[in-house]
């Protein structure tokens, strides 16, 4: 394990010796059979970490810290705002819960390798489900629940699950979603067909069984006998996870067990300054990669309680949700997208709900999904007076590619920028070419070769599109998408996927930055900037602000503000005169803004409802606003 003093000082070491540096952080972790190298160049893509190595991830989530004299520490706390409950579940517990359902998925024919889909609200099943999975070597899928039945119809043929776990809803504010119906059209259109499903019966609506194939999750776990864990070899898959957006054959994000326990055990502390018994809170879902890795496996690899919350950031009940969870479970830290804290921001600008509750077991809150505005990071870090810490990863890296180093002291507050890279990755700016641009240019963010222990190794069984999305445009380098700069201080400043760079009359914009000029206006919550087509000028920038709840003034007069904030700020080289407010943005149900889509829109393009989107009712009032009508 890491003993540098400082992040220069243990970024140092791990250039200097990564698969020292690496060999060293995976002594943290138990082991059946140590790897016979730390890093083999010579397999996969890129290289495996940890190859000849054999581990089982949910026996070092459960079974090690049980072992250990930590069985009745707090596990995971269920706090639930949708049913009014809080259930908290010890170490102990959570272990014969997981021993149980992994018993029920091997009478079912789970076995090392097959594949399960977990398609489940925020529930504490969700994660036994997963951990019980991994329990027996098999590879879970997660899809986030209340997927439409056409996308999870292309990952149940992808995956070819034996079985799927379900729960018969989900609970929004306001309304019930039934998952059944969903799930049994999205086997109907599928290929493929599993063999059984074990349904959670929860009681706001329950779900009707088809016999012979569904089993009531319930009973089938009580009549099951406890089943131990199947050691597994450093490179098996541990699960997959397909991207959103994806179009015809889903791209299945693969994450392997050795290098994602390593990363995430040694993450928790290096990044998060969290440890063994502390309390930390991840407000996602486990439907994305967030979940997976700080909801579930990073914290209980860790030995910390982690809290798994059903609910909203606003309205389940009001503003002050995220407030009184962090006062009633005492977390230290809170890590959430962006969106949350604008959510917050929007519905309570004073902070006053926030004043309410005592909110001094809180360390620090970190951010990531997408860039957080500098106006809204300010906002937040003046509210709680902690340290506020955006920091910037992907699906594919299932864990920080730049960050702020809590182990170390946290580098100096930077609204805007997403840290440093985190030991592990050498990332460079480069520019179409593939080659290094100076400090402080803006470029393609790309890592280079090899990737560090927990990333993606591939996508299932499709090395052949691994290497075409991902490492073909710059060989020797991993091409993140994003573009950005990283400065003469090795700050990381992201500012959005590579479309998202506009040229307007030869001039390359970006759109971040004039996002984070409207972001500054007293009355917007939260903004998206697109590069419209414009045959005179290839691209015009176009403005989409939503207002803070409470501000009463006509919207041209708002409009005229921020076009002038932009010239003052920008330039005219932005060419920016296009401002306009709207009721709401479209966004997932992780939180991004679906900028493509609304540029799709602005253009007259078909623009296809994203399957991970949170209401497809706003693309209509997109429509409405940038003057295109009603599909």
């Amino acid at each position: 394990m890491t003993n540098a003093q400082s992040y220069d000082e243990a970024y140092a070491d791990w250039i200097r010796d990564p698969a020292a540096w690496w060999a060293s952080e995976a002594y943290g972790i138990t082991w059946d059979k140590k790897w016979d190298k730390a890093f083999d160049p010579g397999m996969g893509p890129y290289g495996q970490w940890f190859a000849g190595g054999m581990l089982n991830t949910c026996y070092n989530c459960l079974d090690r810290h049980v072992e250990n004299g930590r069985g009745e520490q707090a596990a995971l706390i269920w706090d639930s705002p949708m049913t009014g409950q809080v259930k908290t579940f010890t170490y102990a517990e959570m272990l014969a819960r997981t021993e149980k359902l992994a018993g029920a998925l091997a009478a079912l024919g789970v076995g090392k390798g097959d594949r399960v889909v977990i398609y489940m609200p925020m529930v504490p099943e969700a994660a036994v489900a997963m951990l019980a999975t991994a329990r027996l070597g098999a590879i879970h899928s997660v899809v986030f629940g209340g997927f439409a039945a056409a996308e999870l119809s292309t990952r149940i043929a992808d995956a070819k699950p034996k079985v799927i776990v379900t729960a018969s809803c989900g609970l929004e504010p306001g309304r019930v979603v039934k998952y059944k119906p969903l799930l049994d059209a999205a086997i109907a259109m599928s290929s493929h067909k599993p063999d059984a499903l074990l349904v959670l019966q929860r009681p706001q609506a329950e779900a009707t069984m088809i016999a012979g194939r569904d089993h009531d999750f319930e009973a089938a776990v009580a009549a099951a006998a406890p089943h131990g864990c199947v050691p597994v070899l450093a490179t098996d898959p541990l699960y997959i996870l397909y991207t959103s957006g994806t179009t015809g054959k889903p791209k299945g994000v693969v994450r392997d067990n050795g290098g994602n326990a390593v990363a995430l055990w040694n993450s928790m502390r290096m990044i998060y300054g969290v440890d063994a018994g502390e309390v930390w809170w991840t407000a996602s879902d486990v439907g994305w990669v967030v979940g997976h890795s700080y909801i579930v496996y990073g914290p209980l690899l860790r030995g910390c309680t982690t809290v798994m919350y059903e609910g909203k950031p606003v309205g389940t009940p009001d503003p002050g949700a995220f407030w009184r969870v962090i006062a009633q479970h005492k977390v230290k830290v809170l890590f959430t997208a962006p969106t949350a804290m604008r959510a917050i921001k929007q519905q309570d600008p004073e902070g006053t709900f926030a004043k309410k509750y005592d909110l001094s077991s809180l360390d620090a809150l970190f951010l990531a999904g997408e860039r957080c505005d500098p106006p809204t990071a300010v906002w937040v870090s003046e509210l709680l007076g902690k340290p506020v810490v955006d920091h910037w990863w992907q699906t594919e890296t299932g864990w920080a590619i730049t960050a702020g180093f809590r182990q170390f002291g946290l580098f100096p507050f930077l609204p805007g920028s997403g840290g440093r890279p985190c030991p592990g990755y050498d990332l460079h700016a480069l520019d179409d070419a593939g080659q290094e641009l100076p400090r402080g240019e803006t470029g393609n963010l790309s890592i280079r070769l090899p990737l560090p222990p927990g990333c993606g190794p591939t996508l299932w069984q499709d090395d052949a599109n691994y290497k075409r999305s991902y490492l073909s445009d710059f060989p020797g380098w991993y091409r993140t998408g994003d573009a950005g700069i990283v400065d003469k201080n090795g700050d990381v400043w992201v500012m959005g996927r590579t479309d998202d760079i506009i040229n307007v009359a030869g001039h390359r914009l970006s759109t971040g930055s004039m996002e984070e000029v409207l972001a500054a206006h007293k009355d917007v919550a939260e903004c998206a900037v697109i590069g419209a087509k414009d045959e005179l000028k290839g691209q015009t920038p176009i403005g989409l602000v939503v207002l803070k709840a409470g501000v009463d003034r006509p919207h041209a007069e708002v409009a005229a503000e921020l076009v002038a904030l932009v010239r003052e700020r920008i330039g005219p080289v932005a060419a920016f005169k296009d401002a306009r407010v709207v009721p709401r943005l479209p966004k997932t149900r992780s939180g991004k803004i679906l900028r493509a889509t609304i540029r799709k829109i602005a253009d007259g393009e078909e623009a296809a409802v994203p399957p991970t989107i949170e209401d497809p009712a706003a693309l209509d009032e997109m429509r409405a606003a940038l003057g295109v009508g009603v599909a």
